[in-house]
């Protein structure tokens, strides 16, 4: 590739090198790296599961159309031809409707000139290659939050029904807290269909709240049926600190669920509850990995395109455009409740403090 005359910018020299990596002729041992931090455990959660619907589409959103649920209305059957139609039955029928996904498409470059690899003995592209997979999923999780927020945070359609405020902006005791109580109050939000959510997705600073419940013992003056149990510490019979279940929710923790609050409040933590595969998801084309040479600023050129659909079947998306930015997708407005009834939708926001909470900056 020749056309563009001028530098790409990138990774250079003096990006890559250490203080004494050049100024010795002993040879260094290979760069070593360090990991991406956030293992963005949601997308690997069982909340989010890939459809067959929303992969190798054209267009920029999607129509996914559902049968409404019957509701049939019961004859009298008598052995005359007065009952029904003349001694018939009326047949009833079955509606539909649609509901809609956005596919968005995002994309990132990295380039690397030849003198920092000569320099180096590294290809630093092979390092983008090697954390491709885990720098994607830390977007991907960031955009699912954004979609989450617009859906079940405030004022989204999901607010006023699948949403569970127990947090309090100063005070904090232990009724704010994440405990079987608020999960309880928050699963049965869903009334008979509570049973359908399996997955709790906390921040690490719940989850740490967590395993200091766990981590308690239960104890009494005296065995005996009706004595009253206290909560002590030295839960020393623990095979593991980390809590895996919490009544009887497989625990997901996520540093990218949202924290929130004003400036000098104390730190208000979202969780949410879901269904299995309650967050559908899929892809317009497959992730392209592109490189080329410039000749002209001896440079070489890597480009990764990809596109994601999140989709929470029984919610459509209304706004005008398509391929928005995450500030959109946690836009309420662009949101809108496509199922007849929002207790089918295995999705719940619980809002909790935490022991560990700090006050918002």
């Amino acid at each position: 590739m020749a056309g563009y005359p001028g530098n790409y910018g990138g990774t250079f020299l003096s990006n890559i090198d250490s203080v004494t990596r050049l100024a010795t002729s002993a040879p260094f041992a290979r760069y070593l790296q360090e990991a991406i931090f956030e293992q963005s455990a949601f997308i690997k959660s069982g909340a989010v599961a890939t459809s067959g619907v929303l992969n190798n589409t054209t267009g920029t959103r999607i129509e996914v159309p559902f049968f409404n649920p019957i509701s049939p209305t019961a004859t009298v059957v008598e052995s005359n031809n007065t009952w029904g139609t003349s001694g018939a039955l009326v047949p009833q029928a079955v509606a539909a409707s649609t509901q809609y996904a956005t596919i968005c498409h995002r994309a990132f470059a990295y380039a690397v000139d030849d003198l920092s690899k000569y320099g180096t003995n590294e290809d630093a592209l092979a390092h983008v290659r090697n954390q491709m997979a885990d720098a994607i999923n830390v977007q991907d999780t960031t955009r699912l939050i954004s979609t989450l927020t617009g859906i079940v945070g405030p004022s989204g359609p999901l607010a006023a029904t699948n949403a569970y405020d127990a947090s309090v902006t100063s005070s904090a005791g232990d009724a704010n807290y994440l405990s079987a109580k608020t999960i309880t109050q928050a699963k049965y939000l869903l009334s008979e269909r509570a049973g359908d959510l399996t997955t709790l997705i906390v921040h690490p600073k719940v989850a740490a709240q967590l395993e200091l419940t766990g981590a308690l013992t239960f104890s009494a003056n005296a065995a005996g049926a009706g004595n009253t149990l206290s909560l002590g510490g030295g839960g020393v019979g623990l095979t593991r600190s980390q809590v895996g279940t919490f009544m009887g929710l497989n625990v997901v923790v996520d540093s990218k669920c949202p924290i929130r609050g004003a400036s000098g409040e104390q730190e208000q933590f979202v969780s949410y509850l879901c269904g299995n595969g309650v967050i559908m998801t899929g892809s317009q084309y497959p992730l392209a990995v592109q490189s080329d040479y410039n000749v002209l600023s001896f440079q070489t050129l890597m480009s990764v395109k990809y596109s994601t659909v999140y989709h929470v079947n029984g919610v459509s998306w209304g706004a005008s455009s398509d391929n928005p930015a995450d500030s959109a997708l946690a836009t309420p407005a662009n949101w809108s409740l496509a199922f007849s009834d929002s207790r089918m939708i295995p999705l719940v926001e619980l809002t909790t403090n935490s022991v560990f909470g700090g006050t918002v900056a």
